[in-house]
């Protein structure tokens, strides 16, 4: 049943098609074990599971208490919901009798959802009034306004400056410590304000307040953190010849993730002075598949999808080094 938070939020799935293609659900794989990282509103998920054989599990991660009660909606054995960050996989599904090596697929597609921009009581966007809330999961953590009230000039300007890229981040800290001392920051357009005070230029048809609340978003979050782990995490998790596929929205995201995969598909480098025959040389762990962007007719019909980038990677075997 949607919830009237829930009610008038559409979604857009960024590379629907796509994503789940390069999962590769064919053969015997079609009745493996799946891991949809982000479930969002269901749409990666939705697709996994019409493709799916009738053996197969998909399990599901997501924070936002909003996307839980979409996932338990759909009725299918099939399918189970855990809300938590797909950072924990390792853990929740080893309570499930899944262990490392043993799943098929991973896809993690990262951001927030369009329902959570567009609901104004979520606090993530500037272009409506709101609370400054900015939780994934309004269950847990603190809020955005809580940390604006007592974070020092220095926090701030770091977290503005590291996750927001944000050249003004100086000067946008100090107005915020000027700010609060008169009134507190609890309001998307109140802080919206003071930023726009303190940023003096900004690219063409780009808000001001754009990369700090990006930035405070990621941090009260923890995103990085939670992608650094999960990266980790479902590694492990994946067996010989299962696909990665992950979607990012920002500079930072993507970076972590290139990184990560050349770092996987690049042989370690033994020493030369060793007597090393060709055979018993180190192994590539991961191969990359592809790298690809929303095409422009995605774009034109849902212009958030502008940023994304998909990176897909393929575990190797651990015994061959490479699978065919």
């Amino acid at each position: 049943m949607t919830t009237p938070a829930m009610a008038g939020f559409q979604h857009r799935t960024v590379l629907l098609d796509e994503a789940v293609d390069a999962l590769d659900l064919t053969g015997p794989r079609a009745d493996g074990i799946y891991i949809d990282g982000t479930f969002g509103r269901g749409g990666h998920s939705r697709l996994i599971l019409s493709k799916l054989g009738a053996k197969a599990r998909l399990y599901a991660f997501d924070k936002d208490p909003q996307a839980i009660a979409t996932a338990q909606q759909i009725a299918d054995t099939r399918f189970e919901i855990v809300h938590d960050s797909f950072a924990t996989m390792r853990e929740a599904l080893g309570e499930r009798g899944v262990h490392a090596g043993q799943v098929d697929g991973i896809l993690l597609d990262l951001g927030i959802s369009s329902p959570q921009v567009d609901d104004a009581e979520r606090g993530f966007s500037f272009r409506q009034d709101g609370p400054l809330d900015m939780r994934m999961d309004t269950t847990r953590g603190i809020s955005a306004a809580e940390w604006l009230a007592t974070a020092s000039e220095q926090q701030l300007e770091k977290v503005i400056r590291d996750y927001g890229e944000e050249r003004f981040a100086f000067q946008i800290a100090k107005a915020i410590v000027a700010g609060r001392a008169v009134e507190p920051i609890r309001g998307t357009r109140q802080l919206a304000g003071i930023v726009a005070g303190a940023v003096k230029t900004r690219e063409k048809g780009k808000d001001p307040a754009t990369r700090t609340f990006q930035a405070i978003r990621i941090f009260i979050n923890r995103e990085l953190e939670d992608l650094e782990a999960g990266l980790d995490a479902a590694y492990a998790m994946l067996a010989p010849g299962a696909r990665l596929a992950i979607i990012s929205f920002h500079s930072l995201e993507d970076r972590m993730v290139k990184q990560f995969l050349a770092a996987k598909a690049k042989a370690p480098q033994p020493d030369r002075r060793l007597p090393i025959k060709a055979a018993d040389l180190p192994q590539p762990e991961m191969k990359l598949i592809s790298k690809m962007k929303p095409s422009d007719e995605e774009v034109e019909a849902n212009p958030r999808a502008r940023s994304a980038v998909m990176r897909v990677a393929q575990r190797l075997s651990a015994a061959s080094g490479a699978l065919q």
